[in-house]
């Protein structure tokens, strides 16, 4: 059955305009206008005294500290061993790794669905590295004013000192920052002197330069083009958002029409909102956006923009909260912000149940790894005695955090005997192979090729291995 669209004809004034709209043209990456952030100071900056700053000074300081003999961070990769304080992971425990990077994932969807990007404005390193970077400039070159003055002026020995000083700071920050790092794989107190002692391995050199090339380039000269183009946490995170998200948000009813004014002006007799057109929350803002045109994907939720506002508005006499930590629902009054909603408890639940995971699989997990191999060169020998006798070869790691006796038996042969060195000492982090024959009469074997286990306990019996072998008999008669 064939189907029929009816076509009506449309009568159109012939002295109608038509005009032609033409598509907009905008480039996906804007070429970068330098930002000059103005310094401020307010309740949200000094959070960060509890944020990003603790992470960052534990970050230099680890390297630094031991923990018992050793190093307290280290990640030993030729000898296979990492250290985190009491702990000792091996490459057998990269599912730990697998887990953690998990909990991260999660912990992010779950922090970000409940307070919006406060990872980004708070602790991220990309944030708190500007921030220092940003310290030089001011230190250096003075504040907002000086620093666009001191660019727009002609090069002279001010221009010079001032932007040497910059630099300098810059490249001290740089080579400390990749220094610390190196130092997570290298033991600190090793390659310090290597360093001034122009004593490093290549790789140490490789990965020094490039880490202190990587920190000037990002903190000093790309900074928000990290953000804004680099990292894919901006692009995706609209997916977690959501009308319950806290986010940074300019209130429109109550600051517009806006407007500079004096203080002591009437603005509401006058039909003008709370905002005085200062720029302020501008100035400040490490992206360089306009809140006050809405939500954008560039805003790290940093509330530098708050600080500042509430501070025009103490001046002003005026409430504060004019740019405020809000919702979508709260900004149309539809309700008060909810914590406990579907989507948040679905990622918390998850959350939780992979941290459970995580630390059962770390405080069960075996500190003995073992290796059992059967002699292949022959199926089996017979001793002058006549027992029937098959060669094996046992390898043990210590993976505990100090030396343990082990203890080596068999099970599964009813009657076999097990022939050399059953107990072993091994220090912690080291590995012992021995040589181990089983005897058996044949009129005792059953089959020719019979399972059997060995079993590796330490002597407290606080942590046993039981790895699998088989028995290999002469054919039946």
């Amino acid at each position: 059955m064939n189907a029929r669209i009816p076509l009506e004809n449309i009568d159109t004034d012939e002295s109608a305009v038509v005009q032609q709209i033409e598509p907009e043209e905008f480039d996906l990456y804007e070429k970068r206008e330098k930002i000059y952030t103005r310094k401020i100071k307010g309740h949200f900056q000094r959070i960060r005294l509890f944020t990003g700053w603790p992470l960052l000074a534990a970050y230099f300081a680890l390297p630094w500290l031991n923990w018992g003999d050793r190093q307290s961070v280290l990640f030993d990769a030729p000898n296979d061993q990492f250290h985190i304080f009491g702990l000792t992971l091996w490459p057998e425990d990269l599912i730990l790794l697998a887990a953690v990077l998990i909990i991260a994932a999660l912990a992010l969807l779950a922090v970000t669905t409940w307070l919006g990007r406060v990872w980004c404005g708070y602790t991220c390193p990309q944030t708190v590295w500007t921030s220092i970077f940003m310290w030089a400039e001011q230190v250096t070159e003075g504040s907002r004013n000086a620093r666009i003055k001191l660019d727009q002026a002609p090069w002279s020995v001010n221009k010079v000192m001032r932007k040497t000083g910059k630099h300098s700071i810059w490249l001290g920050v740089a080579l400390l920052t990749a220094l610390s790092f190196v130092g997570y794989f290298t033991p600190m107190r090793e390659l310090v002197p290597n360093m001034l002692t122009f004593n490093m391995s290549g790789w140490e050199t490789f990965w020094l330069l490039f880490f202190a090339g990587a920190t000037y380039g990002n903190a000093g000269w790309l900074r928000e083009q990290v953000c804004k183009y680099m990292c894919p946490y901006a692009r995706f995170q609209a997916v977690m958002f959501d009308s319950d998200t806290l986010i940074v948000s300019y209130d429109s009813e109550r600051g517009e029409s806006r407007g500079a004014r004096k203080k002591d002006v009437d603005h509401k007799a006058e039909s003008m909102g709370d905002c005085i057109d200062c720029h302020m929350c501008v100035q400040v803002c490490p992206v360089g956006i306009d809140i006050r045109d809405g939500l954008q994907y560039e805003c790290i939720n940093c509330a530098l923009c708050i600080d500042a506002c509430n501070e025009i508005m103490d001046k002003m006499a005026y409430p504060r909260d004019l740019i405020s930590y809000s919702t979508e629902n709260k900004q149309q009054h539809k309700q008060e912000h909810r914590v406990l909603r579907p989507k948040l408890l679905s990622y918390s639940a998850v959350l939780l149940t992979m941290i459970g995971l995580f630390f059962f699989i770390l405080f069960d997990r075996d500190l003995i790894e073992v290796d059992v191999t059967r002699d292949r060169g022959e199926l089996y020998q017979q001793t002058p005695d006549g027992l029937i006798e098959n060669v094996y070869t046992v390898n043990l790691l210590n993976m505990a955090q100090d030396s343990q006796r082990y203890q080596i038996s068999l099970q599964g042969l009813k009657g076999a005997e097990l022939a050399g060195r059953t107990e072993l000492d091994v220090a912690s982090g080291y590995q012992a192979e021995v040589l181990l024959r089983v005897q058996i009469d044949p009129t005792l074997l059953d089959a020719v090729n019979v399972p059997v286990a060995f079993v590796i306990s330490t002597a407290d019996q606080t942590s046993q291995v039981v790895e699998k072998t088989r028995f290999i008999g002469p054919l039946p008669q």
